[in-house]
């Protein structure tokens, strides 16, 4: 198939090009390394040319946090939403829509707003439409990743209170799976959350980034939230991750039944082991769905 691959090379966009190299896939990527600027991208014309002799489309464009350049409205809404529409109207059937979990009824961040908008329109088209929403992605070259990595090596551990916010992490070899598996012949259109097996708290989380280092358990210093909240309003501008609202995205915590995803995939998710974090999308996988 000949697939046009926007945000080809992000974290999640350089795995997937690479899987669909591998499958024997044409990719035909979209990001600024290639010359095009996804925000400015908002009309349906904007794509026309793109989509000719195009197959599919796979949409990862996807921002934590937002630039004097970058904003969510922009790459998460209004470019795909344009996007859609102008496969609807090329009648380009198979789109998938890489979005996130939480990008549903309870949503309350700009981040997963503007990533719902585009889930909405996806849906609302006459399109062979698959909206995967990913939990936290871990695996080599992940940016939110190596932060908490490097966080994780500290001495000590800073967690937001107690560290029990519940997470179910997802290794990028899963969420790749998942694309692919969109893009077979008999996949049902659908919503579906990509999530790993097992829920665990943050401050495990981090210890198990820890143990991937080599590094010991360690204790754990706890920060309360309003006085995390409060030094967020600062440390945004010289780490932009540390926004209020992720802060509130993690203390809310994500989670989601994950064996929708294990009859999609015909196979269990991988579980969260140390290993994982340095293997990729490519390593090969045991029949329980593990990569060796």
């Amino acid at each position: 198939m000949n697939i046009l691959l926007t945000g080809a090379d992000g974290f999640l966009g350089r795995h997937i090009a690479r899987a669909l190299g591998s499958a024997g896939h044409q990719v035909r990527p979209v990001s600024r390394r290639h010359g095009m600027d996804f925000s400015r991208m908002q009309a349906e014309a904007d794509w026309t040319a793109l989509l000719r002799g195009v197959d599919a489309v796979i949409n990862c464009v996807g921002i934590i946090a937002e630039t004097r350049t970058q904003k969510f409205t922009a790459l998460h809404a209004q470019a795909p939403m344009a996007l859609f529409r102008a496969c609807a109207a090329a009648k380009l059937r198979k789109v998938v829509q890489i979005s996130a979990l939480g990008a549903d009824g309870t949503a309350f961040s700009a981040y997963h707003l503007s990533k719902r908008a585009a889930d909405d329109c996806l849906r609302s088209l006459d399109l062979d439409g698959f909206v995967l929403r990913p939990s936290l992605v871990y695996g080599p070259g992940g940016q939110s990743a190596a932060l908490f990595m490097r966080v994780a090596a500290w001495p000590l551990i800073p967690v937001l209170g107690d560290g029990q916010q519940m997470l179910q992490p997802v290794h990028i070899s899963d969420v790749v799976a998942a694309v692919l598996r969109s893009l077979d012949p008999d996949a049902t259109p659908q919503t579906l959350d990509i999530v790993g097996p097992q829920c665990m708290a943050f401050a495990e989380w981090l210890q198990t980034m820890r143990l991937a280092q080599g590094k010991p358990r360690t204790g754990l210093l706890p920060v309360p939230f309003p006085l995390a909240l409060a030094a967020s309003y600062g440390l945004r501008y010289v780490l932009p991750m540390a926004q209020p609202e992720n802060l509130r995205m993690l203390q809310k915590g994500c989670w989601a039944d994950p064996n929708p995803l294990v009859a999609f995939l015909g196979r269990a998710s991988s579980p969260v082991r140390p290993a994982l974090f340095f293997s990729d999308a490519a390593s090969p996988c045991d029949p329980q769905g593990v990569p060796s």
